[in-house]
């Protein structure tokens, strides 16, 4: 296997003196074959902002329409990625994209790296491709279909060493959204990393300086994509703080739910409050990682200023939403995110080589952040906040309760568990005096390890292993360690809301998840 990266025509005396490269003849191209490809490019762009869009917004996407709505646009995402592999690997079309440096192909021997970034793309594609055919046996090779109209299980022939499901219905509805998911996920990894129409301009229009011109801070399309997600995050922020202010009972002053049905249980358009501190709580730190990064490489424009603005209403919203564990976890971010970046801006040497004006003021800004998001959550939330933290041991003691309830499922299904989505079903096989029956175990670790089994975790530990080792691997779009490490700092605390609750039972939680995923998948410490 072979590391592929776009060169300059005179970069031959730039190229590192191990590497052996030659300039590769491209096949003759059809106009037809551009047009097609850019089309699949500006139509899957329109259909990552509306999923991002449309996954909060959509009531949280917890309802049967709203998350076939974003399995359909997954499905198309997937689609137009298989159009756009086949033209570049088909029809002759070659690509500008991030994976490749300049304007020819330089090759490294194969082996000179074990790992690199071909290597675990397939490792990933891999792991992928087995999570969906293990959800995918596991419904075909049912036990078991339960009937809601009866409240009975159909049992079936099944073999048993092979993954089986004890309720086939809620198994297939997990294929399909992990296909979704799936589809999303590198769909949005391809689009990321193609180059925009005004960088392909810009890279053509370079003259030819015989060194590799070095790669900006962030392409266009991430640095689109991270506003968005900062904008809207807002707009959810501050349309949950007014329906708080107004107690409205009902989501987006529309729809009152069957359950939690007074303000103070709910959050904006989330049902759940803790679903919605999930969500901010996944933004912010992504919001600072992506200020801090144009703010080390700005020079005039100031307006980057402004997504310390948006990050502190959002962060502000876990504690306004009176939910003790988004409180307790932004918290913990909070304090982990501000001793991160002070020790790395003035102990690292290379930090110590900067201007010492603007360090400071970088920490002068990064602590008005900090100040300015706590002030807004404890003025608006800690009333109500308050008895509720104090009554913290409370509802742990209940928590507890269902999860030592629970055990005996993992115990009697190690390898396999009880299949993928089944575990509101197949826990009414379980008794439980005086306790609730509850559609989620508000454990995910758990209610994970019940429902995939050893085998269907450890593939998904496999692929969140695999993700976070990527920025570590040569290749790609270039990524600050502030960047890249803020974003894994949003998505431990996603776990660690996971220990007592379940985000990622939510759609719009795990769509988000899957786009930073996505992120981390195409960044890198050397591009």
């Amino acid at each position: 296997m072979e590391a592929v990266l776009r060169v300059a025509p005179d970069a031959r005396k730039a190229a590192p003196p191990e590497a052996k490269y030659h300039l590769v003849r491209p096949r003759a191209l059809r106009p037809w074959a551009v047009q097609w490809y850019r089309s699949c490019e500006n139509l899957s762009e329109l259909v990552i902002y509306l999923m991002v869009l449309f996954g909060p917004w959509a009531f949280g996407t917890t309802q049967p329409w709203s998350i076939w709505t974003m399995n359909i646009a997954g499905y198309l995402l997937g689609g137009l990625l298989v159009v756009k592999f086949s033209l570049r690997h088909f029809a002759g079309y070659s690509a500008l994209r991030w994976e490749n440096n300049e304007r020819a192909i330089l090759r490294t021997p194969a082996g000179a790296h074990f790992f690199n970034s071909q290597r675990l793309t397939t490792v990933l594609g891999s792991l992928t491709a087995a999570l969906l055919a293990y959800c995918l046996v596991s419904a075909l090779n049912a036990r078991a279909t339960f009937q809601e109209s009866s409240l009975t299980f159909d049992y079936h022939e099944c073999v048993r060493w092979l993954p089986h499901s004890l309720d086939s219905t809620g198994t297939w509805s997990v294929f399909w959204l992990y296909l979704g998911l799936a589809c999303s996920f590198w769909a949005v990894r391809d689009w990321l990393l193609g180059r925009s129409s005004g960088e392909e301009r810009a890279l053509w229009q370079r003259p030819n300086s015989g060194s590799f011109a070095a790669a900006p801070p962030l392409p266009e399309r991430l640095r689109r994509l991270l506003w968005l997600l900062a904008i809207n995050g807002a707009l959810l922020a501050l349309e949950g703080m007014i329906q708080r202010a107004e107690q409205s009972p009902k989501l987006l002053f529309l729809v009152q739910p069957r359950i939690h049905q007074t303000a103070e249980s709910q959050f904006g358009p989330y049902a759940y409050r803790s679903n919605a501190a999930q969500y901010f709580n996944l933004i912010w730190p992504v919001c600072v990682g992506f200020w801090w990064t144009l703010n080390r490489n700005s020079r005039r424009r100031r307006s980057h200023h402004w997504l310390l603005v948006l990050a502190a209403i959002i962060a502000a919203c876990p504690i306004i939403s009176t939910s003790r564990g988004g409180a307790l976890v932004t918290g913990a971010m909070v304090v982990a995110a501000a001793f991160f970046l002070a020790v790395t801006q003035f102990v690292l040497r290379a930090n110590r080589q900067e201007n010492r004006a603007k360090r400071i003021t970088t920490l002068g800004l990064l602590a008005l952040f900090f100040a300015g998001a706590l002030t807004l959550g404890f003025s608006l939330g800690w009333k109500a906040l308050k008895p509720r933290l104090a009554a913290l041991n409370d509802g742990l003691a209940g928590r507890e309760e269902l999860y030592e309830a629970a055990g005996p499922m993992a115990e009697d299904y190690p390898w396999f568990g009880t299949g993928p989505g089944t575990f509101e079903t197949v826990s009414q096989l379980y008794p439980r005096p005086d306790i609730y029956w509850p559609a989620q175990l508000h454990n995910d670790w758990l209610e994970t390890r019940i429902t995939f089994g050893w085998v269907g975790s450890s593939l998904i530990g496999l692929a969140s292993l695999v993700v976070l080792l990527r920025w570590f691997v040569r290749g790609g779009i270039h990524g600050g360690r502030r960047f890249v490490m803020l974003i894994w700092l949003a998505l431990s605390g996603c776990l660690a809301h996971a220990v007592f609750d379940f985000p990622f039972q939510i759609h719009s939680v795990l769509f988000l998840v899957t786009v930073l995923s996505a992120v981390l998948f195409t960044v890198s410490r050397r591009p």
